[in-house]
């Protein structure tokens, strides 16, 4: 049996309601030595644990290409806020997805909805009719949002296939070049061939001038033998 089943651990009441996908910013309390200061920490929710301690919260952020992630326990005493800046729309309780993930294409599409019902219970009113338009608008600003999202996407799946496309042609190239290196190549060794060949002719020529010039020496001696005679 665990004792901390039967200790109720203290919440911090500073740290509001939040849900995988929000993009939080958790300000720390840290010190330096005698001094204090507060860090901030802005990132994406991606992971929420529940258990007898009083669970935690991991908060992943991309800082200069490198992904950082750090967990806060909920009653922790040195997180002096936790401000919700946006809501995202997700479909899964722990996002590990998002790791794999460039900076660009982890970018959630926002809750527009859960902002303004959290408004609206926050004010305990009604929206009046006076304020449907300005809801409206919110909608029509989030539809807008959602389409250049949307052609963001298109966008970037475009430049994929230019970028697969410019490496086809790339690697074409590449071969190409081999294949121009390797008709040169064989070029260089039939004209080697052709230079040896020539050299073995010129050796026989060579040979046969001698075989000639012995030829007449023998002759020349013949020659001159009968004559003594």
């Amino acid at each position: 049996m665990d004792i901390r089943e039967f200790v109720k651990p203290k919440m911090n009441p500073n740290i509001p309601q939040i849900s995988p996908g929000d993009t939080v910013k958790v300000k720390l309390k840290a010190m330096e030595g005698d001094k204090e200061r507060l860090q901030h920490f802005q990132g994406v929710v991606i992971k929420m644990r529940k258990g007898v301690d009083g669970g935690s919260f991991t908060v992943r952020r991309v800082s200069y290409g490198i992904g950082v992630e750090r967990t806060f326990p909920f009653q922790s005493p040195s997180v002096q806020n936790v401000e919700v800046l946006r809501h995202g729309k997700v479909r899964r309780a722990k996002l590990y997805y998002m790791r794999r993930l460039s900076a660009k294409r982890a970018r959630l599409k926002e809750r527009r909805e859960r902002t303004i019902e959290q408004a609206t219970a926050q004010e305990g009113q009604v929206v009046p009719e006076e304020e449907q338009p300005v809801l409206e608008e919110q909608q029509a600003v989030s539809q807008e949002e959602q389409t250049v999202l949307e052609e963001e996407q298109a966008v970037s799946q475009e430049e994929q296939v230019v970028s697969q496309e410019e490496q086809a042609t790339a690697q074409e190239e590449q071969a190409v070049s081999q294949e121009e290196r390797v008709a040169s190549q064989e070029e260089q060794a039939t004209a080697q061939e052709e230079q040896a060949v020539s050299q073995e002719e010129r050796v026989v020529s060579q040979e046969e001038q001698a075989t000639a010039q012995e030829e007449q020496a023998v002759s020349q001696e013949e020659q001159t033998t009968p004559q003594k005679e």
